[in-house]
């Protein structure tokens, strides 16, 4: 059951820590490469760079709520509610066909 996640490839869960500024801070993140690829995408989606979408959520988020506990959590939840819209879109595409 468990061999399709075993198996991956240890790049995707290799951790990479990126410096850019929140709200004018200047900060380091740290996150796995899969969630940075798709940090990326949504950025690319946005027509921004990822500091750029980052820091604008992260201005939202304290707009919002204030200040987050873990902002490396809340980017990894920000990923899958990303990933879950685009399965949503996915499959209401393919329900068009």
């Amino acid at each position: 059951m468990c061999k399709i996640f075993a198996s991956q490839d240890p790049s995707r869960y290799e951790l990479q820590t990126r410096r850019l500024r929140l709200n004018g801070q200047s900060t380091s993140i740290r996150l796995e490469n899969s969630f940075w690829r798709i940090l990326d995408e949504i950025a690319e989606m946005n027509e921004m760079s990822t500091p750029a979408f980052i820091s604008t959520l992260h201005s939202e988020v304290l707009e919002q709520r204030g200040e987050p506990k873990n902002f490396s959590s809340l980017l990894r939840c920000a990923c899958l509610v990303f990933l879950d819209r685009k399965t949503d879109r996915d499959v209401t595409h393919l329900a068009a066909e």
